[in-house]
């Protein structure tokens, strides 16, 4: 009985990250759409992304719920309490990153279809996420090696979308007097704004992988590590 009731948890543990790992693969889908959107200027693709963000959310939800339920019904303890802590602050992750997908699609329309642009600050929007894109991969892939190192480097490559992040800032300011073009700006530097915090969610994620595999719970910092630094034994 004992056996049937372990292996029972860990079926369930096991479903949980099945359906949160689907939920990177969504959020990456939404990320494409939202920069097509802005790269087109196309509101209809931006309503796509805005009518898509229901299935991100109530996959939060019932992940949220069963994982709530299995820790009533199971009090999981050790790594099992672990991972399903992970989880639940992951999947919250996923459903922000959504939530600023749906932010930047909503300023496509807003901003106009024929207002000035400039194609600097496009560029840079563009760069930004190319970049968070592959922030989205490598922290699902963080989170499937379970590998302490590439979440450091994640934190590491989050330093290039916020320096993309200030480019945008400084280039609105820098815009000129056209009235349209500055307010044009003004939604660009928010659209960088809602990149640049999908990037941060996505260093939440490789920092609950290092809880994960290490039992501790601390910031990653976008300045390399030392070699020495950190070499003690993981805290289990």
């Amino acid at each position: 009985m004992v056996h049937q009731t372990r292996q029972a948890f860990i079926g369930r543990l096991e479903e949980l990250e099945r359906r949160t790992l689907g939920g990177f693969d969504e959020v990456t889908e939404q990320l494409v759409r939202a920069m097509d959107a802005v790269s087109r200027c196309d509101a209809g693709l931006a309503a796509l992304v805005v009518a898509a963000d229901r299935p991100i959310n109530l996959r939060y939800l019932d992940i949220h719920h069963e994982a709530i339920a299995l820790l009533a019904s199971q009090a999981p303890v050790a790594g099992d309490l672990r991972l399903v802590a992970a989880l639940l602050h992951i999947v919250w992750c996923l459903e922000r990153m959504g939530d600023q997908c749906v932010n930047v699609a909503t300023l496509v329309p807003l901003s106009g279809y024929e207002s000035p642009r400039d194609e600097e600050m496009v560029a840079t929007i563009e760069a930004m996420g190319r970049l968070v894109g592959r922030q989205i991969a490598q922290a699902r892939e963080t989170y499937i090696s379970r590998n302490v190192e590439l979440a450091e480097d994640l934190a590491l490559q989050d330093s290039a979308v916020d320096q993309l992040n200030r480019q945008v800032f400084r280039r609105a300011v820098d815009i000129g007097d056209d009235a349209e073009l500055r307010e044009w700006a003004m939604f660009m530097v928010l659209i960088a704004r809602a990149l640049e915090r999908i990037g941060d969610n996505t260093v939440d994620v490789a920092e609950q992988t290092v809880f994960l595999v290490t039992g501790e719970l601390r910031e990653l910092s976008d300045e390399p590590r030392s070699r020495d630094e950190g070499s003690g034994p993981d805290q289990t």
